[in-house]
């Protein structure tokens, strides 16, 4: 067997979507009792990985340099460990799974606690976009938000690949009210007409967190998740309930505040703002991670109640064209790049 691949690399580690290229590298190895190597078959694309593309994104000291975070697949073979570490997986399943690094490539390396089994119902492609963006959504509803049946809950950036999700997640585990914000009507229309949003607010027209407060009768949302930052931090201070959570899973807006933000909702409202990066997680953090996902949307994603909305499928070879799309910011739902 060949211990070399063909990966997607960067022309001088860093730059624009062109930089891009497929290149021949060493062909990882499963070394730990835990770790599988799986055949890909497909990847999802994150904005993480434009920033990382650029140089611009913190990653992990374990992360291979090779760009991509979640995949589907079939397992080749296993590190020198017992059937518990394989946590029942054998060679041969179909997979699909997140992983700190690695994914633009033939092959790659994970830990078995990182890994899902592919429901017959998905595709390769639909599989490959679940695993960051649903178990991101999961995170911030569940473990931070603190969220159950009959909260509120608002999702900025409604029509990206996470909000796509937790809109769904919400629905299904019958949220009270769901907002959203979006660039434009069609994307707000997108999120209520076919996710199933109570209402949607467009942030170039609107005062979304005014909107927000009148469409609660002046209580605002008891969760929030933001990937904007800076300049949504008051709007989302004057939208957040009582004792609301505000999730920050992004900085797409920039690092600070503006001068005259008001801090006082913090204290009045006894609200608490959280940050998060999931890849910066350790594996038994992400493994509970997997379980809450694997309980609370894989059943009804096998059942088509709910569903992984893929905006468009590019072969590997044309990844600079599948970044430049990401780029545009005009999507709804996933990218996703196919091998072979």
């Amino acid at each position: 067997m060949s211990n070399t691949m063909r990966a997607v690399a960067i022309h001088n580690t860093a730059g624009p979507a062109t930089a891009l290229h497929i290149a021949t590298i060493s062909k990882p190895e499963p070394a730990s009792p835990t770790s599988a190597l799986v055949k890909i078959k497909a990847f999802g694309l994150n904005r993480m990985d434009l920033l990382q593309r650029e140089g611009h994104y913190p990653v992990p000291p374990q992360a291979p340099s090779t760009l991509g975070v979640e995949f589907s697949g079939t397992i080749e073979n296993f590190g020198d460990g017992s059937e518990e570490d394989r946590q029942g997986f054998k060679v041969g399943d179909e997979v699909f799974g997140l992983a700190y690094g690695g994914a633009y490539a033939e092959f790659i390396v994970v830990s078995t606690k990182m890994l899902m089994h592919k429901p017959k119902e998905l595709s390769w492609e639909e599989a490959a976009g679940v695993p960051e963006t649903w178990i991101t959504a999961t995170q911030a509803m569940y473990l931070i938000g603190e969220f159950h049946s009959g909260k509120s809950i608002l999702w900025h950036a409604g029509a990206s690949s996470v909000s796509i999700a937790g809109i769904q997640l919400s629905k299904g585990d019958k949220a009270s009210k769901i907002f959203v914000t979006a660039g434009s009507q069609e994307k707000i229309d997108f999120c209520t007409n076919t996710l199933g949003a109570t209402a949607g607010f467009n942030y170039h027209t609107q005062d979304w967190s005014k909107e927000v407060l009148a469409a609660t009768g002046g209580k605002g949302v008891d969760i929030i998740v933001d990937f904007i930052g800076g300049t949504y931090f008051q709007g989302n201070l004057n939208a957040a309930a009582k004792d609301g959570r505000i999730v920050l899973l992004g900085l797409m807006g920039g690092l600070k505040v503006p001068a005259e933000t008001d801090i006082g909702a913090f204290l009045w409202k006894r609200l608490r703002v959280e940050g998060s990066s999931l890849r910066s997680r350790d594996e038994e953090y992400q493994g509970r991670l997997r379980d809450t996902l694997m309980e609370h949307a894989v059943p009804l994603l096998k059942q088509g109640e709910m569903k992984v909305f893929v905006e468009k499928v590019f072969p590997w070879e044309e990844v600079v064209k599948a970044h430049q799309l990401m780029e545009s910011n005009k999507t709804k739902g996933k990218i996703i790049c196919t091998i072979g």
